[in-house]
């Protein structure tokens, strides 16, 4: 080969290697050509984490990807920045869509997914029930069942599937007795009564693991005192405002400066983990440990309040409106701030009760239905309607059991239970 020749091939090289070389060092950083805004632009990702695992990926339409076998989550990289319609799908799940933005040398991040089944089956677990408690570990129900005889109290073991007899009416007293209240202790294993014979509050201690069960009267509990205003239990210990404002923990006086009491006005107080709220008419209040004392914190009509399982948002329930109240600056995307209120749904229709299922989802109920929906409001909101409801004739009381992942429904004094709602 001519050394001219071997020149210009040399030359040639030089100058592919200065061309591409360039394009393959911005390629490797992430670097694109936009054919849409016609210039280069660095790329972002997509990241998304869903139940149930091996769910499709569309962008725009286009399968994409498909979530990995162990985590469930997937990390699309290289897209160009604009907004991609994403949808995922899952064979016999609702499937979910949003509208996101993806921006150059950053992240969209999505990572709570969750796809929930389009067919469930609702099973009886037994009739001709009243009222239902569930215990604290959700793996026992109290069932309050009634027959021409009066009302007796039955436990539903979940783990076993097993309904025993525990107590009736009558072995209370033989003059009627009506059951004003139930609750569980805190392990489970006993539960107190409230009742009112001849127009006469008394109380009951109710063993649970002892055959038969054992019912015993127990005292009148100190809350009950013409001085309190209002009383709430949380875990073992009881909490109270009492007629002069002040706010107790059992014996122990929490505050310094006590709160004004209006006359014939209603009080609640709702106590979280970390928080303690008082609810004054349309007024909520929390309770700052810092001041020992409470401070206004959201003023508009709520029926319900209800913590979410993360202790870090608060549902707030009207009527007709669902919102959702961050408690704490939330970091991850989307980001939120300490007080930051969002509107989740308004409806026509009047809103029986809402829950949390978990940190990132409610179901509620309407007369008629059940929905279930995201708390993400980036776009649109997903929400689904369950199908295969029972047949509902009149009201429906609902239950979200986060230990065996069912929904339980009271309907007619027939109780339901779903199967498993979020999957593995």
């Amino acid at each position: 080969m001519l050394k001219r020749t071997r020149t210009i091939l040399f030359l040639i090289c030089v100058i592919l290697f200065l061309l591409v070389a360039p394009a393959v060092v911005l390629y490797s950083q992430g670097y694109r050509f936009d054919f849409d805004s016609k210039k280069i632009t660095q790329t972002g990702g997509l990241f998304l984490k869903i139940l149930p695992k091996q769910a499709e990926i569309y962008l725009d339409g286009e399968l994409e990807e498909k979530t990995d076998f162990f985590f469930g989550s997937v990390l699309i990289e290289n897209l160009l920045p604009k907004k991609y319609q994403i949808k995922v799908v899952k064979e016999g799940y609702f499937p979910w869509e949003k509208t996101l933005e993806i921006k150059e040398k950053e992240v969209t991040e999505v990572k709570n997914i969750v796809l929930f089944p389009e067919n469930l089956n609702f099973n009886i677990i037994s009739q001709g029930v009243e009222k239902f408690w569930f215990s604290p570990n959700q793996r026992r129900i109290i069932l309050q069942e009634l027959d021409e005889t009066g009302w007796s109290l039955k436990l539903y073991d979940l783990d076993k599937s097993v309904k025993s007899h525990l107590i009736n009416e009558t072995n209370i007293s033989k003059k009627g007795v009506d059951l004003i209240g139930l609750e569980f202790s805190e392990n489970s294993k006993e539960v107190s009564l409230k009742t009112a014979i001849a127009e006469q509050i008394k109380y009951f201690s109710l063993t649970l693991d002892k055959t038969p069960p054992t019912l015993t009267e127990a005292k009148q509990p100190a809350t009950s005192s013409e001085d309190i205003i209002v009383s709430k239990k949380f875990n073992n210990d009881t909490y109270y405002l009492d007629n002069t404002g002040h706010l107790f923990k059992n014996e122990e006086r929490l505050d310094e400066k006590p709160f004004p009491i209006q006359t014939e006005t209603e009080y609640t107080l709702e106590i979280f983990p970390n928080f303690v709220f008082l609810k004054e008419g349309n007024t909520l209040y929390r309770f700052n440990p810092g001041l020992k004392s409470f401070e206004k914190f959201f003023d508009g009509e709520i029926k319900t309040l209800k913590i979410s399982p993360d202790s870090e948002k608060l549902l707030l329930l009207s009527n007709y409106e669902i919102c959702v109240l961050f408690l704490k600056d939330k970091l991850d995307q989307p980001q939120r701030k300490a007080g930051e209120k969002i509107l989740i749904s308004r409806l026509s229709e009047k809103i029986m009760d809402c829950l949390w299922v978990n940190p990132d989802y409610l179901i509620f109920n309407t007369q008629d239905k059940i929905r279930i929906i995201e708390i993400d409001d980036r776009d649109r909101i997903n929400v689904i309607e369950i199908k295969n409801l029972p047949q509902i004739t009149g009201e429906m009381e609902i239950f979200w059991n986060e230990t065996d992942k069912n929904l339980y429904l009271l309907q007619q004094e027939i109780l339901y239970a779903s199967g498993v709602l979020i999957p593995g």
